[in-house]
């Protein structure tokens, strides 16, 4: 297997592509890395799997790595369905961290288009420079994806930019759920964007605005999605136990709730895990977020629950704020009943992030229990 230490140069990303072309035409798996520990931890001495041409590394929230395997065919299925949902092969700029499988699907894509992806350089996300990078681009379609908080933070500086943003064909968004209210922005703001689902175990997102892509079947058992097609990975590194319990049969298991609309439509509803039970009532943490955010001057939300002596887990909120905004706790209260309320709602400039635009909901958690404000 051959380990890629993304620096952070563009010199670094040139490695890596190469490294991926090779592994797509059948040379050695390739396994993308910031952090030597984690590198470490998939074993880049051991070879890969049969059949793998990428390793994804992952951490959830307990920080445990997964090494998610991915097959040439699988990553070429991905960038082909995703070209024909968005109007064809088209010319890429690399905004996301390509270690993940968002940015390292944009490659991937680029690769299959014969097209040289536009780079974001420089330290974070700034809306200037991701105008600089996309001024770059020669021809069209152009297509870029990102997370919602880098789209948040294009919409918000309304300068050179959001005028940038406006100028791609499609902006996938990805990595966490787009609310209603950002996708509103967006539109009022010209910016075409199609929230995508999906995971490293899916080569990226494979369910674009609510609809599977090609090839894709998106079946819900009970209440959890379950994802079938030539997109999935054939299981993790070195965890044949995790394997065996995720993927079954051609279908792979998620850590999702949803449902499936009678027009096909599958709406993801969040994580099985998000579930609080307070006072013996199991309310949804993601209803509480997605009410939150739907009420004006609400820029983000996130709902955990803290262990509570009298009803063994209260509900609690740490929301950013965009403005003046009403009451939120009757605002729940109204739309989701009593129990969804939150006992108490905590401020902040911005929620941490684990990953790419993914809520860090331990250190949340850490925070709200400590009682300390933002």
């Amino acid at each position: 297997m051959l380990p890629v230490h993304l620096d952070g140069s563009p010199a670094a990303l040139d490695t890596l592509k190469g490294a991926v072309a090779d592994a797509l035409g059948g040379g050695p798996a390739v396994l993308p890395f910031t952090d030597p520990a984690l590198r470490d931890a998939m074993a880049p001495d051991e070879p890969a799997e049969p059949g793998t041409a990428v390793v994804i590394a992952t951490s959830g929230s307990t920080g445990a790595p997964k090494g998610v395997l991915l097959s040439a065919r699988a990553l070429t299925a991905s960038a082909e369905a995703t070209h024909a949902r968005l109007g064809g092969p088209g010319h890429w700029l690399l905004a996301t961290p390509a270690h993940y499988i968002g940015g390292l699907q944009v490659l991937v894509r680029s690769l299959l288009a014969g097209t040289t992806p536009a780079l974001l350089t420089g330290t974070g996300f700034r809306p200037d420079d991701f105008a600089a990078a996309a001024a770059t681009l020669k021809g069209g379609p152009r297509y870029t994806a990102l997370v919602p908080t880098q789209l948040v933070r294009l919409l918000d500086d309304g300068g050179a930019g959001l005028a940038a943003a406006k100028t791609f064909d499609a902006i996938v968004v990805g990595a966490a759920a787009t609310s209603t209210a950002l996708r509103e922005r967006a539109a009022d703001a010209g910016v075409r964007i199609v929230p995508a689902y999906g995971m490293s175990e899916t080569a990226s997102g494979c369910v674009y605005d609510g609809h599977p892509l090609d090839g894709v079947r998106v079946d819900v058992s009970g209440d959890r999605i379950r994802i079938a097609g030539p997109v999935l990975a054939h299981g993790y590194r070195r965890r044949p136990d995790l394997t065996a319990e995720a993927f079954r049969e051609g279908w792979f298991t998620t850590s999702d709730r949803g449902v499936r609309h009678d027009d096909g439509r599958v709406e993801v509803l969040g994580r099985a895990d998000d579930m609080i039970n307070t006072g013996g009532v199991k309310v949804s943490a993601n209803a509480i977020e997605r009410c939150l955010c739907a009420q004006p001057g609400v820029r983000d939300a996130c709902v955990v629950g803290v262990p509570d002596p009298e009803w063994g887990e209260a509900v609690v909120a740490l929301v950013v704020p965009a403005g003046e905004h009403g009451d939120l706790r009757a605002a729940v209260r109204a739309e989701l009943g009593a129990a969804a309320t939150p006992k108490r709602i905590e401020y902040g400039t911005e929620l941490p992030l684990r990953g790419p635009g993914k809520i860090d909901r331990a250190a949340v958690k850490t925070r709200l229990e400590s009682g300390l404000s933002g």
